[in-house]
Order: C-alpha cells, then structure tokens, then sequence
C-alpha cells in the first residue's frame, strides 16, 4: 500500500464530503468512496438498524441490499453484529464467508450464494453518538487484507464525522423550517382570528392534539390551505 498517495485522497475526500448538499448525498460519496480507495472492495453501503429491522443506505450494488436483507431475515451476520451498539465490533475482517457457517449459520451459506467472498465493516461513530456500520464486500475470498482494513478504518473514520456533520445539518434546517412555518401559521391566525400571539399558538397545539396530528404538519397545512378545517 502506497500511503502518501492515499493520504492525499484522503484529504481531498475529507473537502469533497463537506461540499455535499444533504445526507443522502453525503452517505452515497463515501460508499463510492470504499470501491474507490479501498484495495478489493466491489461493493459497499451503509446498515443502520431499527430494532431487528435494518435499513440499507448508499449501496452501490444489489448485492448490499440483497446481503442485508438475509440478515434481517437471520437476524444475524457480520454487518448485523457490528451495528449493534451494545455488542457489535467496531471492525470486522471476514476473510472467507464459507469459513463462517458456525458463527452465522443462516447467513453464512446464503451471502456465499449470492457471490460474497470476503467481507469488512467498521462501526461508524463519534464521541456523541453511533450511526451504523459501513461494510464493504468482495467477490473473491480473501481479498482484504492488513492494508485494506487499515484503509477502511481511516475511511470511516472521516465518514463518521461527515455523516454526523450532515445529519446535524439536515436536522438545523428542518428546525428552522418549522419554526418559520409555525410562526407563519400563528401570523394567518393572528390576521384572521385577531389573536394575540400566545392564543394563536394555542389554537394550533389545541388542533394537534385534537386531531393526533405533529405540530409543524398543522402549521403546514395552514399555510398553504389559509385555514385549519
């Protein structure tokens, strides 16, 4: 492994990651990132898990979703293991899935069907918070090895910080947002009720409890309807 010119791939990945417009966007340039950087990787994404049900996101190839729908299905396997907060490695190298039909009995055989050879993943993490596991997948066994995972460990590493960064900011704009439409909505009732500011906030928490609906989708609805019924 030649690190100098990773670590300037690295670097520019690390500018490119803060330049990206939403999360989405975010996730799916560092999943095309591991194909890129990290030597054997043929596909990768990113498993964020729910409970027992498990959301795949930024995949770059069927073979992820598919992947992580045999383990939902097993509630096992490797991926599996490594977004679980409580238990999960924070890496795994799988050198050879024929390997690990005693540790993963109902995935093992199925991800090797579906033309798994070798995998890795790393747990993506911050001080504040854990955020999902970014694997990668090799068709061939053995493909990864020292370098590689020393590569994937500093390619989470940045991602975990950017995904963090990303979502932190999608969730200050939607804020706003909300905020601006709610004070909307309190201005329209204000205009047409001739209400002072604290009764027609109270109008609208009255009709979303009433009404079992969120607070900023009365608000929307306000706004774009001029009335609430």
């Amino acid at each position: 492994m030649d690190w100098g010119p990773f670590a300037q791939q690295m670097a520019a990945l690390a500018r490119d990651l803060l330049k990206q417009e939403s999360v989405d966007a975010t996730l799916e340039r560092i999943t095309a990132s591991a194909t890129e950087l990290v030597g054997g990787c043929d596909a990768a994404g990113i498993l964020i898990l729910h409970g027992t049900a498990v959301e795949t996101l930024a995949a770059t190839d069927p073979l992820v979703l598919e992947s992580d729908r045999l383990q939902e299905r097993s509630g096992e396997g490797p991926c599996f293991d490594a977004a679980r907060t409580a238990d999960g490695e924070r890496v795994f190298r799988i050198p050879d899935l024929t390997a690990e039909r005693q540790r993963w009995p109902g995935y093992a055989p199925g991800a090797r069907a579906l033309g798994v050879g070798s995998m890795m993943g790393f747990l993506l993490y911050t001080d504040e918070e854990e955020l999902g596991a970014l694997n990668l997948y090799s068709r061939a066994p053995g493909a990864f090895d020292d370098d590689g995972e020393l590569a994937g460990w500093l390619l989470a590493s940045h991602s975990a910080v950017a995904f963090s960064g990303a979502r932190t900011q999608a969730q200050l704009e939607h804020a706003v947002a909300t905020r601006h439409s709610i004070g909307e909505a309190m201005g329209i009732l204000m205009g047409s009720r001739a209400l002072p500011e604290e009764q027609a906030f109270d109008v609208l928490r009255r009709y979303s409890q009433e009404n079992n609906n969120k607070l900023r989708e009365v608000a929307r609805r306000l706004c774009e309807h001029g009335e609430l019924d």
